[in-house]
Order: structure tokens, then sequence, then C-alpha cells
């Protein structure tokens, strides 16, 4: 593969972190995109409009994963407006700095995720089905609009669509295996909604291919091939664990505590199918839920 000049943004976060020593191991430059300074990054403040497009002379391809955590505190009217600003503003001005340039960045991969599907019960999801309704369907549907520019100048824009990552430090897991060390750990509502999960090695390799594979591009529903029911998981996370998963975790209480973020994060059925990696050929190397949560807990 030849080496690329990267701009990653978001590079100090979860998926920043752990995707920034892989692209250097495979030869690659990568440089930071960030409001602080870092050694040989690129400064920005998406909230105040302000990047330099001529510090994007010279890059070959630009990753964008900054945006605010969908799952800190209530979904206040407030709230919303900062998820939805940190998304949507940061990728119009990523996209219109890559556009300004006279050979700009040939790829952008831009952060999605699969909360564009809203619930949709046991309906099978792929890459061709229509938005859902609710916050997070509006969200992601602005959020991959908001790239428009950089496509209207020719630059192949790929949309992930992530599912629930299954990391070892931070994202959803690491808040659901304290409980379940307390035997507290069990289904949310009635655990037959669809979760649609996907390993850390395989989101990796993923972004690793978008980069280089041209008919890539547009929405990929970045999931494992086999999504699992909650009830499922859980199960499999408990005896991951050693730790039974027997205490559910009643709809209302859910609702009570975090409000919308319940019914739309929590609770909705989102049954999501990777098909256009699997057409591109790509090969997961953990697409079964017992073997992914292995990986991720065994000690390090």
């Amino acid at each position: 593969m030849t080496a690329l000049r990267i701009a990653v943004t978001g590079a100090t976060g979860m998926l920043g972190s752990a995707l920034t020593p892989v692209l250097s191991a495979a030869g690659h430059r990568v440089i930071p995109v960030s409001r602080h300074a870092l050694p040989g990054g690129i400064l920005w403040d998406p909230l105040a409009g302000t990047l330099n497009p001529a510090d994007l002379t010279g890059v070959d391809a630009v990753i964008h994963l900054a945006g605010e955590s969908l799952a800190e505190g209530r979904w206040t009217a407030d709230r919303k407006a900062v998820l939805r600003q940190s998304r949507t503003d940061s990728t119009r001005l990523l996209a219109s700095a890559m556009a300004s340039q006279p050979t700009p960045p040939a790829v952008l991969i831009c952060a999605s995720a699969i909360g564009f599907y809203g619930n949709r019960g046991d309906e099978v999801l792929n890459e061709a089905s229509e938005a859902g309704n609710g916050f997070l369907a509006d969200l992601v549907r602005d959020w991959e609009a908001s790239a428009d520019s950089a496509r209207d100048a020719g630059i192949r824009v790929v949309h992930a669509r992530f599912g629930v990552i299954l990391a070892r430090d931070g994202g959803a897991l690491a808040k659901m295996v304290t409980p379940f060390k307390l035997g507290l750990g069990g289904p949310f509502g009635d655990g037959y909604q669809w979760l649609s999960w996907v390993a850390m090695a395989d989101v990796l390799g993923m972004i690793r291919a978008a980069l280089v594979l041209p008919g890539l591009s547009g929405p990929i529903n970045v999931t494992a091939p086999e999504p699992s029911r909650n009830r499922e998981f859980v199960a499999a996370l408990g005896h991951e664990l050693g730790r039974p998963a027997v205490v559910p975790i009643p709809a209302f209480a859910l609702r009570m505590a975090l409000c919308e973020m319940a019914d739309e994060a929590l609770l909705a059925s989102a049954r999501v199918i990777p098909q256009r990696l699997q057409e591109a050929g790509f090969t997961f190397r953990f697409p079964e839920l017992k073997a992914a949560l292995h990986e991720v807990l065994r000690p390090a």
C-alpha cells in the first residue's frame, strides 16, 4: 500500500486513539486535526467555523471522527442542538475546505451511525434501506448531507455507519462491564430488540480498506454480519465475564433515567447487515459475538 498523508479529526477519541497507531504502523503519516495544538497537527475550531484550507495541502485522505458523545447526559433540547452542531457544522467545514483545494484529498471517510435506520423491529436493513424516524435518524441524515460539497467536488466520500463498537477501553461495552461484574447485568427491556455490533479490529480494518478501495463510497454499514438480540448479547457478555445476566432493566426505568435516549439508543431494534462490505470481499476477523467479546475482554 502506498504511504499516505492522512488528516484525522477526533484522533484522541476512542476510535481515533486505536486507529492512529494502526495507520502509522502501515507506513502512513497521521496528521491530527484538533482544537488544541498537537505535534505535526492542524488547528481548527468547527464551532467557530475556522479551518485554514491551505493546511490540507498535500493531504491524501481525511478521516473525520470528531463529534460530541451521544451517551453523555440526557437529550435535552440544548444537548440535542450541541450533538447536531458538533456533527453537521464540523463536517460541512471540513468538506468545504477539502473541496476548495486545487488538488483536493482523494477520499473523505466520515463517521456516521446506524441510528439512521431508527427502530425497525425484525426488518433486515442494508445500505439501500430508507431512513427511520426520530432524532437519531434525522441527525444522521443531516450529518451525511453535510459532506455534499466534498462529493460535488469529485471527492470520494464514505459514510461509515458504525454499529455498537466493541472496544477494550471506552464506548458502550465499557459502561456495561461494571454492572455485570457486580452481578447486576441483564437485558434492556424485554431484550428482543436487535443490537448490531462490530469488533474494534474490524472497524480498523474497514477504515484501512475504505482508504484504498475506489468502489467504496456513500453509506457503508460497519457492523458484524451476525447481529444479536439484546438478550443474546448480554448472555454472551455474562458468560465471558463469568457473571449472571439475569437482572433485566425495565423499559420504564430506562425511560425515567434517560428519556428519549432510552427509546432511540437502548430499546430500539436495528438488524443491520454490512452488505456493501461483504460485496466488496471484506473479511471480518470477528464475525461471531462470542469470539469478538473474548478478544476484546481478554487480559491485555
